[in-house]
């Protein structure tokens, strides 16, 4: 099947919601670490802001919760939160050289990235863009993206002076990155089926996509073994994240998609949550 309408430009990634073994643990990582701040808090689900308004990450806290190993299963590899600029990045550098956490990074051509996990084996990337009038692309019209080391040197530079104060305003949720079984499956339900555009590959074990023409807001990858099972239900790791679209009939047209195709679509409360093969969550919302 192949999708007869893509999805908006103006698409957005909103929140992303993951389960949690320890809930106080888990806050002082999200608050300390990372710089988000208590938005509100419901029985043992916090939700977590940069701005005071915006809602980025939900933590739920689960009882007797399974902590798997990294890679391990289909689910999360991680969530990406997007800092506005490169000085912002640098302050959050400083800040996870001070906690003494152990940090992965990536220059990408397209973004400077910092990779690190939460005590429950969540994936985290903290990045922020290049210019899109800096990406360069191949001639399939792929953006051209790649792996090499971060000038750590300069993002320190970039924040010299500043002060942390946790994540700025303007910090929003950038991409979601997951393992699945199978890529081609995923294709089919992204792409065919969703309305994402392909818009690189990396080797023949991941694929990244987009909407808008961004460099992407989902990375796709076999990692943890081609026919990775889908995480179980009582282990840490993501519930479901959301997409904003512009109107309420952008929603029903990607849903619409999505369940002519044989997928799962689930409708409760007026929310429409769609589940892939994997059984990861997506929810699609109206981008207020």
């Amino acid at each position: 099947m192949t999708a007869t309408a893509i999805l908006p430009q103006q698409l957005e990634i909103g929140l992303v919601q993951i389960r949690v073994s320890h809930l106080e643990r888990s806050l002082s990582f999200y608050q300390n670490v990372i710089g988000l701040k208590i938005l509100r808090q419901q029985g043992r689900v916090v939700e977590l802001t940069a701005d005071g308004q915006q809602v980025l990450l939900v933590l739920r806290e689960i009882e007797q919760a399974q902590v798997l190993r990294r890679n391990s299963v289909a689910g999360l590899y991680h969530f990406a939160i997007l800092l506005p600029d490169r000085p912002s990045l640098g302050l959050v550098l400083r800040n996870l050289i001070d906690s003494g956490i152990s940090v992965g990074q990536g220059d990408h051509l397209v973004s400077e990235a910092l990779y690190i996990e939460d005590p429950d084996h969540n994936g985290i990337e903290l990045y922020r863009d290049r210019p899109r009038d800096t990406w360069k692309y191949e001639a399939t019209g792929n953006v051209v993206m790649t792996t090499d080391p971060v000038d750590v040197d300069g993002l320190l530079a970039a924040s010299e002076g500043l002060s942390w104060t946790g994540l700025p305003a303007g910090t929003v949720m950038g991409h979601v990155h997951f393992h699945v079984g199978d890529l081609a499956e995923a294709k089919k339900f992204y792409v065919d089926a969703l309305g994402f555009t392909v818009t690189a590959h990396y080797g023949d074990a991941a694929m990244f996509i987009s909407a808008g023409g961004y460099h992407h807001h989902m990375g796709l990858n076999t990692w943890a073994g081609k026919g990775a099972p889908a995480a179980p239900a009582n282990a840490a790791g993501i519930d479901y994240f959301t997409l904003l679209l512009p109107d309420i009939q952008d929603v029903h047209e990607a849903a619409e998609r999505v369940k002519r195709a044989g997928y799962r679509v689930e409708e409760e409360g007026g929310i429409i949550t769609l589940r892939d093969p994997w059984n990861i969550g997506i929810q699609l919302l109206v981008k207020r």
